[in-house]
C-alpha cells in the first residue's frame, strides 16, 4: 500500500482499540505500517506492538499505561468514550469522554515532538457546545485530572447525564489547545460521527430513542461502519493534513450541511421525552 498518509514505521497509539470505530482506526494504521500501541479496559484481539489495560476513570492507570509505552509517539488517537442517556452515572461518562482523554493527551504530549499529532472522538451530540463557551472556558482553565473533576462535581447541573456535555467539552478543548499546540509543531484535531454501527449502538437506541438515533443518520439514510469513521480519524491525522489543526470535522454523510441548510427535520430529534 502507497504511504502518502505517511504511517509507515511511525508509532501510533490508540486508545478504545477493543472496539468499535478505536478498533477499526487500529487495524487501519496496522494496514498502512504503523507500530500501533493500545491502550483499552477491554484486550485487542488486534496484533499490535503493546497492549495496556487502562481505564479512563482512574488517572494513576492512564500514566502506568503510557509510560509503558514510552519512546517517541508519533499521533495519538483518542477513541475511547462512553454513551450517555443514563446509561452510566454522569461523572462515569466525563470522566472517560473528556477528563480521561484529556489526561491521556497529557501524558503523551511529553513523548511529542514538533509534526506530530492528536485527534479525538466527539459527536453531533455536542452541537451545543458554541451556547456555552463561557462555560467550557471555565473547564478549560483547569489544572489536571483532579482538577477536572472538582470542577463537574461543583458543576453538575451543566455536567447532566454527562454525554452531551463531555462531547461539547472534547469540541470546545480542541479548538483551546490547537493554538498552542501549533507553536510547538503539533496539530489537534476531532471528529464529528454521524450514528455509527458499533457495540455501543444498542444503548444509543435504548437510552436515547431509536427514532432520534435514525433522524441524525439523514441524509445518507443509514448508520455508518467503524471503518467509515477511521477513515476520517486516520486522515486528520496524516502527513496530507499539512497544517490542519483546530478542526472540529463532520464524518457524517451530510448531516451537519443538511442541518445548517434546514434539510433535517430537528423536531424528529427532539421528540423524545
Amino acid at each position: 500500500m502507497s504511504d502518502l498518509l505517511g504511517y509507515k514505521g511511525k508509532r501510533v497509539i490508540v486508545s478504545g482499540c477493543f472496539s468499535g470505530m478505536g478498533e477499526a482506526t487500529a487495524k487501519l494504521l496496522i494496514d498502512l505500517g504503523a507500530e500501533v500501541h493500545g491502550l483499552d479496559f477491554k484486550a485487542s484481539a488486534l496484533p499490535l506492538a503493546s497492549f495496556n489495560q487502562i481505564d479512563l476513570r482512574d488517572p494513576a492507570s492512564i500514566e502506568a499505561g503510557v509510560a509503558a509505552i514510552g519512546g517517541k509517539v508519533d499521533a495519538l488517537f483518542n477513541c475511547a468514550g462512553l454513551p450517555g442517556g443514563g446509561a452510566f452515572p454522569a461523572l462515569d461518562t466525563f470522566k472517560v469522554n473528556f477528563a480521561g482523554t484529556r489526561h491521556i493527551t497529557e501524558c503523551v504530549l511529553p513523548l511529542m515532538a514538533q509534526g506530530s499529532a492528536i485527534v479525538s472522538i466527539a459527536s453531533t451530540g455536542g452541537l451545543g457546545w458554541s451556547r456555552r463557551i463561557p462555560v467550557h472556558m471555565g473547564l478549560m482553565q483547569t489544572k489536571g485530572y483532579a482538577g477536572a473533576i472538582d470542577w463537574a462535581e461543583a458543576n453538575m447541573d451543566q455536567v447532566a447525564e454527562g454525554y452531551a456535555f463531555s462531547k461539547e467539552a472534547v469540541i470546545v478543548w480542541t479548538q483551546f489547545m490547537c493554538a498552542q499546540l501549533i507553536k510547538k509543531g503539533i496539530r489537534i484535531n476531532c471528529t464529528l460521527p454521524s450514528p455509527t454501527q458499533t457495540p455501543m449502538m444498542d444503548t444509543f437506541q435504548a437510552t436515547s430513542g431509536k427514532e432520534v438515533i435514525d433522524a441524525a443518520a439523514e441524509p445518507l439514510g443509514r448508520y455508518s461502519t467503524a471503518a467509515e469513521q477511521a477513515h476520517g480519524i486516520v486522515l486528520l491525522n496524516s502527513a496530507l493534513a499539512g497544517i490542519v489543526t483546530g478542526v472540529v470535522l463532520p464524518v457524517d454523510g451530510g448531516f451537519m450541511g443538511s442541518l445548517a441548510t434546514g434539510q433535517i427535520d430537528i423536531s424528529k430529534m427532539m421528540s423524545r421525552k
